[in-house]
């Protein structure tokens, strides 16, 4: 029974129609993931009404028996989901079911591609539930009362997948949410007692409430042979048809491959497959039970530090809250699962779940566990992590810093570039690095740079290859700021090239170092020449052992922040104090022999300018006066055609 006068309609966020439209073609081959949603809703509806029972019994209503009910209608082809769990208000109907994927649909509209698989995908990785509905049905309602209001403040909701929606009170006698969907024609087949029952054992048989649908009668038979007729005026028999236990409660040996699958779809709403996972009972001091799994692909929404993030935490199976940030710390905030204990209270909330030493414990024993789980696989599957690196391994950089205690094991999960592989690809572990370093080395050597072509074809790499000495390529934007927390790797400690004078240790010889000093004793007046030019825009002017080809390079002080680290923080707006930079000469090179010879102080001016300019733009940076320094090289080039 509805109330009329109160009927609105409203209208969808702009993206709305495009996000159903491209929901019911993209997903078109994988129609009956619908009802894996509805049920996965249900099953948090009745955990979201447990929880709040805890503290007001009164909910239940006299109705303590949670379930999920199914029914069809042939003839009518519509398929009914009903629940009993928390329900929802007019204000929660409007804000859940009228405005889609609220937190980000532009931007997620943006990464389309127009490929049907790929964009299935990223549908799963923003996860849209009820809206999957759609796919298979051209009008969808929804009769729902929350917990704890009137009979008479119930709300129907009713669309059809196109920019309008109408919300309406409506009588309602039960809690809960019932959903009708009204089966398109090519989508009729589901409207069938077999096909519903293989679908949910299929995708939701994990779901910890039963999900009940009418039993069938067994045919009956007359002295004749012939099948009774039914009596259809008799109320129906209704039974569970998945098994309807935890999943994470059962032992591993029980749970098939296929079940974690669809158990990580449930908790994830994860179209995708996990990429591995990790299921442990743990007893003694502490017991509880936990389910962890790794997702293929990283959520659109990683890098908004304000997304919901963390496990599904229940307590003695009683669900507590959806996102229990406080079990893993925040660079592992990718992992998904469920993690169930005996041990703490009932009447948990987020300030005591943040000081309770029961939880510091299970935190640093979940982490260790992701920890294990990501070092198996680089150890037993290097093609599988690198997969997974390539989607969180930004994220995982924040851990040395974030994670003191396992420091060392999160470092020995990390990949960089590298010169040895000459590529963009971060496929090098800071131990195979180790392995590979020459006798008499003691330092891991980095160069940091905007992306990797420009740091490799650093001006500082020329001795390191030379020398045939290998250098980590850093061009994330997080690499810097992570070296300023993870000082050393396996006793070695970590050295920026472009920062200080270069010191190659062992690595250098005698020869080496008396040359230098050859050449320092040779160009002190070039040198000298060289500073009054450039006078405050640089430290100072020193001869350099780093060069082979190049006529120049800049450095930063030792214990200044490095060059590429400084461009970041001013992108960002932030002010950095004054800090300039170290001009190092190739005496060998013919530019700066030119250099020395020229007696025209203005060409001399001009070409050291034009040296530094270009010094700047080889690391680069960007020069204060791009205009000045084509003028200064095109007066060049005039000169020394004529």
């Amino acid at each position: 029974m509805t109330t009329a006068t109160d009927k609105e309609t409203l209208g969808f966020q702009t993206e709305a129609k495009q996000l159903l439209q491209l929901m019911i073609h993209s997903l078109y081959s994988n129609k009956e993931i619908f009802l894996r949603e509805l049920i996965s809703n249900a099953s948090d509806a009745a955990d979201k009404l447990r929880f709040e029972a805890l503290a007001d019994g009164s909910l239940y209503e006299n109705d303590p028996d949670l379930k999920i009910t199914i029914t069809f209608d042939q003839d009518a082809k519509t398929i009914t989901v009903a629940d009993n769990g928390i329900g929802m208000s007019k204000e929660d109907v409007i804000s859940h079911l009228g405005t889609i994927a609220k937190s980000g649909t532009a931007e997620f509209l943006g990464k389309l591609s127009g490929d049907q698989k790929k964009d299935s995908q990223l549908i799963g990785q923003f996860g849209v539930g009820f809206y999957s509905a759609f796919i298979v049905a051209d009008r969808v309602e929804v009769l729902t009362r929350r917990a704890g209001l009137s009979t008479a403040e119930g709300v129907h909701w009713e669309s059809e997948g196109e920019a309008e929606f109408s919300v309406e009170s409506a009588e309602k006698a039960d809690r809960g949410t019932t959903i009708i969907l009204h089966l398109r024609e090519d989508s009729a087949d589901f409207a069938d007692n077999w096909r519903i029952r293989s679908v949910v054992k299929k995708y939701s048989d994990h779901i910890a409430i039963p999900v009940l649908m009418e039993k069938q009668p067994t045919p009956e038979y007359d002295e004749e042979g012939k099948e009774k007729p039914v009596d259809k005026a008799s109320a129906p028999e209704f039974e569970a048809v998945n098994d309807a236990t935890a999943l994470w409660t059962r032992s591993r040996s029980d749970v098939t491959e296929e079940e974690y699958k669809e158990f990580y779809k449930h908790v994830s709403h994860d179209f995708e497959e996990p990429l591995s996972w990790s299921h442990n009972k743990v007893e003694g001091k502490l017991e509880y039970n936990s389910l962890l799994y790794v997702p293929k692909k990283a959520p659109f929404d990683m890098w908004n530090r304000e997304a919901n993030r963390g496990l599904k935490l229940y307590v003695q199976r009683t669900f507590i809250m959806d996102d229990a940030e406080q079990f893993l710390p925040m660079y592992l905030r990718f992992i998904k699962g469920v993690v169930d204990s005996n041990d703490l209270s009932l009447n948990v909330s987020r300030e005591i779940l943040q000081q309770d030493p029961a939880v510091e414990s299970m935190k640093s024993a979940l982490t260790k566990r992701v920890l294990d789980m990501l070092s198996k696989m680089a150890k037993n599957d290097a093609e599988k992590y690198q997969s997974f690196w390539d989607q969180f391994g930004q994220v995982l950089k924040e851990g040395p810093a974030e994670d003191f205690t396992n420091k060392e094991k999160v470092a020995k999960l990390l990949r960089f570039a590298s010169t040895y592989t000459n590529t963009g690809v971060q496929n090098n572990s800071l131990e195979d690095y180790v392995s590979r370093m020459k006798e008499g080395q003691d330092k891991i050597y980095y160069v940091a740079a905007e992306n990797f072509t420009t740091g490799s074809n650093s001006p500082h790499l020329e001795v390191f290859r030379k020398k045939d000495i290998e250098v980590l390529v850093f061009y994330d934007r997080i690499d810097e700021w992570l070296m300023g927390h993870m000082m050393d790797f396996d006793g070695k400690q970590f050295q920026d090239v472009g920062k200080g004078e270069l010191n190659l240790g062992d690595l250098e010889g005698e020869a080496d170092k008396k040359e230098k000093e050859k050449l320092e004793s040779e160009n002190k007046d070039l040198v000298e020449r060289v500073k009054n030019v450039l006078g405050e825009r640089i430290e100072s002017v020193r001869v350099t052992n780093r060069l082979t080809n190049s006529p120049a390079c800049l450095v930063v002080g030792e214990d200044d922040m490095g060059a590429q680290m400084r461009r970041i923080m001013e992108q960002a707006g932030q002010p950095m104090p004054e800090s300039k930079p170290i001009l190092e000469l190739n005496p060998e090179h013919l530019l700066v022999k030119k250099l020395d010879q020229e007696s025209d102080e203005d060409r001399f001016a001009d070409l050291v300018d034009i040296l530094f300019d270009q010094s700047t733009l080889a690391e680069g940076g960007q020069l204060d006066d791009p205009a000045a320094y084509v003028h200064r090289l095109n007066k060049l080039i005039l000169d020394l055609s004529q």
